[in-house]
């Protein structure tokens, strides 16, 4: 059964001048749902796809209109003004263009505006060194390099207003180091020399609202706070403020780690982010970890 927010005839495709800004979400994930709470407000239409009806009713009271991947999304598409894509590829290529790379490349799908949500892990490893956006793409793993296949595929489509968006990584609210520290699951995995960069989720959606404000067809932009840092110093900073024991610290080389978490640590670097502040003029609302956890904590205990 679909779950749209509103029901359509088949084969009915809106008029695009009736409904100027529509942006479709393909994979409406944590990013995106921070991008909306911002656009909603503004009288955007929002519609988000999800491959679970299970989160249809939350999408809803969020004021997005939800509809599953596995419905026919071709009326929406033709109905867009915006797409952010922030489902990932598989082994087989990006899953939006291998069921919509006829309809997304018709002349008649003229977008203002097109987001790919990829990662800083098209890079690769730097040995703690700094990237920028100019940085050569020489991913270390199998999914940085499905990202940069699909950055390369959707920067074939002519004429397409394209602005990638490489994100390091991402925290917020529900998706922080508290619940290990408290339950005690949490460990400083020490590995010299590695850092992360790290961005918080609000300030991911107001780098994607201030670009669909100012749009620059072509652009890549680095989104990361201004202080890369050693993961394991995250951990303590969580603990002092918990004013829980600091984790204990386990050596890299010993540690029992899953194979996915393991690989995360196969590439160190600092992410630069010039680009978003000189280009969009955003100022960051959570320039560094230590503001950024202090006022998720703050959220928490408010709540």
């Amino acid at each position: 059964m679909p779950c749209w927010g509103r029901t359509q005839p088949k084969g009915h495709i809106e008029n695009r001048d009736d409904m100027t800004k529509t942006l479709l979400s393909f994979g409406h994930g944590f990013s995106a749902v921070a991008l909306a709470a911002r656009l909603v407000p503004q009288g955007w239409r929002i519609i988000g796809t999800t491959r679970k009806a299970e989160k249809c009713d939350a999408l809803r009271a969020a004021g997005v209109e939800p509809v599953l991947w596995d419905e026919d999304l071709s009326n929406h598409i033709a109905s867009a003004s915006h797409l952010l894509i922030s489902a990932g590829p598989g082994p087989d290529g990006d899953p939006v263009l291998n069921r919509y790379r006829d309809q997304i490349t018709t002349p008649a799908a003229a977008f203002d505006w097109v987001g790919y949500l990829s990662t800083t892990g098209v890079y690769g490893d730097h040995q703690g060194g700094w990237v920028d956006e100019a940085t050569p793409l020489t991913p270390s793993t199998k999914r940085g390099q499905l990202r940069v296949e699909a950055e390369a595929a959707w920067q074939k489509i002519p004429n397409l207003p394209l602005h990638i968006f490489r994100l390091a990584g991402i925290y917020g609210p529900g998706r922080g180091p508290f619940a290990k520290v408290r339950n005690g699951t949490a460990r400083r995995i020490i590995k010299e020399g590695q850092v992360f960069s790290r961005i918080h989720v609000d300030d991911i959606a107001q780098v994607l609202e201030a670009s669909i404000n100012r749009p620059n067809p072509g652009a890549a932009y680095n989104l990361c706070d201004n202080d890369p840092a050693p993961p394991e110093d995250v951990i303590a900073y969580a603990a002092e403020l918990l004013q829980m024991p600091v984790p204990e610290a386990v050596d890299f080389e010993t540690a029992e780690m899953t194979p996915m978490a393991r690989s995360f640590y196969a590439e160190s670097k600092r992410v630069r982010n010039d680009r978003i502040k000189d280009e969009l003029g955003v100022v960051l609302q959570y320039p560094d970890y230590r503001s950024g956890l202090s006022a998720l904590l703050k959220a928490e205990q408010q709540t």
